[in-house]
Formats: C-alpha cells, structure tokens, sequence
C-alpha cells in the first residue's frame, strides 16, 4: 500500500487555521498514511479514494474517542502530494486538534510537518513547477479580487507555459549545436548554425520584449505604491483617513505634525494599494522634521504613483518646495479646502493642469479623486487582452535577465563551443523559473532527433 520507501517520514499537521472554528482538518501525508488512518479510525482497511467517510477518532494507545468526523483518502500518485495522503476532518476545538495531534505523534514513522512540507513534497513529486508553488502562496495571501485572478491565473500554469515554451526551444537549439560539434566530420547542413542562431536571436528578442513590459504583476503581488505629498497643513492625513476611512494617521492644526512615513492598505476596486501619508514639504531648522521630509522626497522617488494634495487655503498653493512635483505629468494634482476659496479662481500650475477639486471638510470631490486614484491603479497593473502572463517576483525578473544576457552573449561567441556553453547556462537560468532543470531534456533531443547512436 505505502507508495514510498519505508524510510520516507510520514508527515501529519493541522491544515486549516489554528483556533476555535466549526471544522479542522488534519493532513498525513507519506508511506504510513493509510496505517496511521486505519489505527486512528479503528478500521481494518482504507475507506473508498475520494469519498467522504464518516469515523470515530480514537487514540491508539488508550482506546479512548477523540472526536467524531470526516476521513479522506487519497492513494498516491493521485493526491495533492503525489503520495499516499489521508485528511481527517474534525470539529475545531483547540483540546479536540490538539488530542488528535498528539495521537498522531504517538503512532511509529509519523513526525509534525515543517512549514510549506506538503507543497515541498508536491513539488518534488512533478505535481507543482516552483511559479506554481509561488502561486499558492499568493493565493493564501490575496486581499483583493485582482491578486486573487492573477495568482489563480499563475497557479493554472500561464507562466509556466510561455517560459517552458522558450525552453523548449532553447533546448532543441542547443542540441542542434551540440550535434554540429560532436559530428563535425559528418555530412550536416552547412546552414545549421546561422539559422540556429537566428532562432536564439528571436528568442533573445522575444525575452527582451517581456522585461521591458511594466512590472504590472509585481505591483499587483505586492500592491501599488502611492506617497501623498504637499506643503503642511494640506490635509495629506485628513486624505489618508478619509481613504482608508479609519483614523490611520494624527491630524493637528500645528505644522510638521507628520514626521515619518504611515502606510495604510486599501482595496481600491479590487485591486491592492499602499497609501503612505508623507512629512510636509518645507525648509525647516527642526533635524528631526527634516529627517521626515527627507523621507517623503525618498517615498516620492520609489513611489509607483503621487498624490500632491495643494492647500487650496493658501494664497499660492502652489509652493516652491513643491512646485517641481507639480510639474509632473504622472503625479495626480489635488486642490483641497476649496470651500475655503470662495470665488478665487484655481491657481496657475505648471503645463495648465487643472488641479482635482477638493474638500474634505465637506467630502465635496472625494468620489471624483477616488475615481481618479482608481483608474490610474488599475492602468498601472493590468495588462490589455492577449498580453502574456506578468512576472510577479524579483526572481522571475532575475531569472529572465540571466537568460537574455547569455542569449546575448551567445549571438556574438566566435566559436560554437562557446556559443554552446552560453546556450547551456541560458537553459540553465530558464529552467530555473520554473525549477526544471534536466540534463535529460537535452539528451532526449540529441537521441530523438538525430538518431544518434543508430
């Protein structure tokens, strides 16, 4: 029955959230999964695969029912592991899991799983490439309906397909190549190698183009950065509470109130953003101010998006320690306490830009900037129809600049073994993404497709 060696740790733990809930779930997963079920459900064999099995739970050792629930059974190598795996459902109360737990720690060859084991498992047994896995876990992690579809849409295998893709190729051009070395004295096509490198120059391209493509799925994954800028007393924190619509930042009448930065996340329409509530922008003697309005011109510059909120109260809003920003075409221009202006026409900005109208002692022109704030977001992270599927890490980033680097390098080596070694360590770097990095592959070419050993 077990489907892995005997010296192959069974694995068991709590699956589902820790604390007092309707149901738990327990999952044991590796070779003494079917025998630790039966002795836990005093069954003399395994309940039908699949099918949901009412049972009593009893310590082994004592005889004694521990809870009454639900079993699972999964036989590898169908099953989320790829081994033989068992779920127990139970009721969620911390004595009940816990006593369940500790009869499983009692049975021989079962140990408490490490964080992230079952998927590590999965991953080992062919059932997860590494984006996949990633995937997963920004699944768990989701706020928004937007980081939901897009870690769903990675999960399905859309990244993985279009990097297999190009290693797919990459690899048939590397054998290619390892053929017109190792059977020089043959008769082969004497056009073999500049049409194999016409190949990798496409391929080269094809990569190129996909890093230079926005990092619309890292912003998704991670939300979109947003500094709220302006001179003091603008209302920046007054903006960041009425957002988040909680009192997330101090508001005061008295100037310089802000002195470090104060991120709040919001959900804007489904998608993620990190609102940072900024120090005012002004010359100041005070060290510890001036500390805060270095930070907010350093938020400024890593910022994805600028909210300068102006103060519509003052005679010139537009301040000179502001005014650079203002002239911005990417930073969102907002023009608050216009209640307070009465018929003083809107202030001249640089390039004619009309500042968003905006009050929020009377809440006039919050529904407009939230319109605003939202469609920029929602330009800034999603791609058009048809796109190809984003990057949503630094790794898948790095892993494609090594590829195209050694691609680069490859067009222009002088010899064909070193064109081949180029090729190698761009495989190398693409199977890296996805975690599929298999001598085997090219061998299969070699063989396959030349016959080579006939």
């Amino acid at each position: 029955m077990p489907t892995q060696p005997p010296d192959h740790p069974t694995l068991f733990a709590l699956s589902t959230a820790p604390g007092r809930a309707g149901v738990a779930v327990v999952r044991v997963s590796g070779p003494q999964a079917g025998p630790a079920l039966c002795a836990l459900t005093g069954r003399a064999t395994l309940p039908a695969p699949r099918r949901a099995t009412r049972a009593r739970f009893q310590d082994p050792a004592t005889g004694e029912t521990v809870d009454d629930g639900l079993v699972l059974w999964f036989p590898g190598p169908a099953s989320y592991t790829g081994e033989d795996m068992a779920e127990l459902h139970g009721h969620g109360g911390r004595t009940t899991v816990r006593a369940l737990l500790d009869a499983l720690a009692a049975l021989p060859g079962l140990a408490p799983a490490e964080p992230g084991a079952f998927t590590r498992r999965a991953f080992d047994a062919g059932k997860l490439d590494l984006t996949a896995v990633e995937a997963l876990a920004d699944l768990i992690d989701a706020e928004t309906a937007a980081q939901r579809r897009q870690a769903l849409r990675q999960k399905d295998g859309a990244l993985a397909r279009l990097t297999d893709g190009w290693r797919e190729r990459l690899v048939r051009a590397l054998a290619h190549l390892e053929a017109t070395i190792d059977f020089s004295d043959e008769d082969l096509p004497e056009a073999l190698l500049p049409a194999l490198l016409d190949d990798v120059a496409a391929l080269e391209t094809e990569i190129a183009a996909h890093l230079a493509e926005p990092p619309r799925g890292e912003r998704l994954r991670d939300g979109v950065h947003v500094a709220v800028l302006g001179p003091p007393n603008a209302g920046k924190s007054s903006l960041v509470n009425a957002l988040a619509r909680r009192e997330a930042a101090i508001v005061s009448a008295i100037a310089g109130t802000t002195r470090d930065v104060v991120e709040v996340h919001l959900d804007l329409g489904g998608l993620p953003v990190v609102l940072a509530d900024t120090a005012g922008l002004r010359e100041s003697a005070d060290v510890i101010e001036r500390e805060g309005v270095r930070r907010a011109r350093a938020r400024a510059e890593a910022a994805d998006l600028r909210l300068l909120l102006l103060d519509g109260a003052a005679v010139d809003p537009l301040d000179p320690a502001v005014a650079p920003l203002a002239a911005d075409p990417d930073t969102v221009l907002v023009l608050n306490k216009t209640d307070l202006r009465g018929e003083t026409p809107p202030p001249a900005l640089p390039g004619g830009r009309a500042p968003l109208p905006l009050s929020l002692a009377t809440g006039a022109g919050l529904d407009a900037l939230l319109a605003t704030l939202t469609e920029r977001v929602r330009t800034l992270t999603e791609s058009g129809a048809g796109a190809p599927p984003p990057l949503t890490r630094a790794r898948h980033r790095h892993a494609l600049e090594e590829t195209r680097d050694a691609l680069a390098r490859a067009m222009d080596a002088p010899l064909p073994e070193l064109v081949a070694e180029d090729l190698r360590l761009a495989a190398r770097a693409l199977g890296r993404l996805t975690g599929r990095v298999d001598v085997e592959d090219l061998l299969d070419v070699i063989f396959g497709a030349f016959c080579i050993g006939k």
